[in-house]
């Protein structure tokens, strides 16, 4: 237990150092190719901000716990918007930006509604997943179009310094090696743990893994807020949720078609599905009376949702070993 547990820290510390220099390597690889900086920050980061889950997914099918990829990718969601949100209200209030509500949440809830419609039978299979990838690259086609005209850009490629290409591809090819090896790390550990305490690599992909991998989304948002440059907070999580949920997603079914019972997807995709559109109807009612940020009060209540969803986990896990 003790080595699973190992494995666990040291794989999710090598996992979020190396995802963060995957996104450096990336980024100035892409603009020394000459690549624009918008088009940058709505592939190339987004990609990189999910890079943990998407590796992890990976690693997860290809050993055969296809469902800790889907408890990654359903946990992490949850995470973003219940944890990493709510904590983030609590510190300050999040602005909201126009273009959010009249482009980003749009895409997001369509494709949320359009994912649902995939997955509703429990039975991710292949043709499922090549729908999931499908609807990914016409919700980044509809991004780029729509965004075209937008001065927001991702705090990764704001003030970029110039990088040498061989540097540039270095770090990009060394971080890709760390991140396989650091989520195989996590993988093996995480399903060590989920057998020996008995419990399924669901729960583990919905708990331990998803907050591991939702750890740079928090650590970002936090110190952003703290120092109060926290206006695209709510942009990088709708971005990465949406990678999370169709990418992420898509991968164990491609490689591994898992079969979820309905228990569980009422439950745990029943939760997303709700935090997805309580976090946009928060948002619209909001603008609707002219209060342009999310405060506290919802935070609080993100937060608390999560704990109560936490402890549904726990007690139901805990039934199980029993």
């Amino acid at each position: 237990m003790l080595v699973f547990s190992l494995a666990v820290i040291i794989g999710l510390i090598i996992l979020i150092w190396s995802a963060d220099k995957f996104v450096e390597g990336a980024v100035a690889t892409a603009l020394n190719l000459g690549m624009t900086p918008m088009l940058v920050g709505l592939t190339i980061v987004a990609f990189g901000t999910s890079a943990p889950e998407l590796i992890v997914s990976g690693m997860a099918a290809l050993e055969g716990a296809s469902t800790l990829a889907v408890g990654n990718a359903f946990g992490s969601n949850i995470a973003n918007i219940a944890l990493v949100l709510g904590v983030t209200t609590l510190i300050s209030a999040i602005p909201i930006k126009l273009g959010i509500l009249k482009i980003e949440l749009p895409i997001l809830l369509i494709a949320t509604a359009l994912a649902t419609i995939v997955i509703i039978d429990g039975l991710l299979d292949f043709n499922d997943g090549l729908i999931l990838i499908g609807i990914l690259l016409i919700s980044l086609i509809a991004l780029a179009k729509l965004s075209s005209s937008s001065s927001e850009l991702p705090e990764e490629v704001q003030d970029n310094e110039p990088m040498a290409q061989t540097k540039a591809i270095t770090i990009l090819v060394g971080s890709i090696a760390a991140l396989i090896l650091s989520s195989r790390m996590l993988v093996w550990g995480a399903s060590g743990i989920a057998s020996s305490l008995g419990i399924s690599d669901l729960i583990i992909g919905l708990t331990i893994v998803a907050i591991g991998t939702s750890l740079p989304e928090l650590a970002a948002s936090i110190a952003s807020a703290l120092k109060g440059h926290h206006d695209l907070a709510l942009g990088n999580i709708i971005g990465s949720n949406l990678f999370n949920l169709l990418a992420v997603l898509a991968i164990p079914a491609l490689i591994a078609p898992p079969f979820i019972e309905q228990a569980n997807l009422i439950r745990d995709y029943g939760f997303m599905f709700t935090l997805t559109f309580g976090l946009a109807l928060v948002c619209f009612i909001n603008h609707l009376f002219k209060r342009e940020k999310i405060g506290k009060l919802a935070g609080t209540v993100m937060l608390s949702s999560y704990i109560i969803y936490l402890f549904v986990l726990y007690q139901d896990s805990a039934s199980t070993i029993a």
